[in-house]
């Protein structure tokens, strides 16, 4: 393997970008370390992968805008709130009416025996049309950021491919993350069948080593997956936990590792990681500093209570990265 970042890179000049997908309330038990079952207080913060992944561009100098629906009630309108507090252009979030219901997840912020309670039950995310993603101008972005979540069911699944597609009539990129969440789906097939349809289609894809090798059938064959995904000119992002990421960029491939910290709990890295990832591409990085980059968000997410509120700024990350003694090997 290669150790040399390859010389083509994505490039997002204007650092806009659109991201497809939802934002949702989570809930921490207070003070941090408490168990669910046995919390008498909680915090709460804006949670959702996409909202997440909005929220770390903003941080770290981009503009990010979400098309979503969230549910018609002070739940949904938390979220909205919470996306204007954040910066996010919040203006193609949509009220989704009936029964439908925002995201709601009870995290725990500990990493020994951690508990995670999501409730997707009638998602309102999962109310997103063709049409809302129809009234989108594309014009203003740079790329269009989504995740394995919204393709788990319809209409929200059309609406998405409905936006590649109107994506890729533009000349924009599509970035995706995996980010495969088996609760939400009817069965490991459709999944599989889904999120590889979406991966072929897409400029940059990053995933764990059980996404790649969900996607290709079995665990043992997710790095091949990777690999033959990158063979068609697409830079793809291989995740492996504490050993670190294998990036194939360009007919190239270099391994990086990870920023060792403190965590308090698991969640929030992968959200970070693309944030950090992208949002270092669009200031001008090369894809391996970039990589690095998106390491170093992820590492001070879980060392940190909550998701949204978790991801660094631009002047944090840089003051993690001069105080740390650097990535593993």
């Amino acid at each position: 393997m290669s150790d040399t970042p390859p010389d083509k890179q994505p490039e997002f000049p204007r650092k806009r970008f659109l991201i497809v997908g939802r934002a949702g309330m989570d809930f921490y038990p207070d003070p941090p370390g408490t168990r669910t079952e046995e919390a008498t207080r909680f915090v709460s913060c804006l949670g959702g992968s996409s909202a997440n992944i909005a929220v770390a561009l903003v941080k770290q100098g981009c503009t990010a805008a979400l098309v979503t629906r969230v549910s018609d009630d002070a739940i949904g309108r938390y979220a909205l709130n919470q996306l204007g507090h954040y910066g996010v252009d919040r203006r193609h979030v949509s009220p989704a009416g009936g029964e439908a219901r925002n995201s709601l997840a009870v995290v725990e912020t500990r990493v020994e025996d951690h508990q995670s309670v999501i409730y997707r039950n009638g998602a309102a995310d999962f109310a997103m049309t063709t049409a809302d993603v129809e009234a989108v101008d594309l014009a203003p972005f740079d790329a269009l950021i989504t995740t394995g979540t919204v393709f788990a069911a319809d209409p929200s699944r059309t609406a998405a491919f409905r936006a590649f597609d109107l994506a890729r009539a533009r000349g924009l990129p599509l970035i995706f993350d995996i980010d495969y969440r088996p609760y939400s789906w009817t069965s490991a097939e459709f999944a599989a069948d889904v999120l590889s349809r979406a991966g072929e289609m897409c400029d940059v894809i990053v995933g764990n080593d059980e996404e790649f090798g969900f996607m290709a059938g079995a665990y043992e064959k997710g790095l091949e997956k990777a690999r033959t995904l990158a063979k068609a000119g697409k830079l793809v992002v291989y995740k492996m936990g504490e050993n670190g990421a294998i990036t194939f960029a360009d007919g190239g491939e270099f391994r990086t590792g990870i920023y060792p910290t403190a965590a308090l709990k698991p969640t929030g890295a992968g959200d970070g990681f693309m944030g950090g990832l992208i949002a270092a591409l669009a200031n001008g990085h090369d894809v391996k500093t970039a990589v690095l980059r998106g390491s170093a968000t992820a590492a001070m997410v879980v060392a940190r209570v909550g998701c949204a509120p978790a991801m660094p700024t631009t002047q944090e990350l840089e003051a993690f990265l001069a105080d740390h003694p650097g990535p593993t090997e």
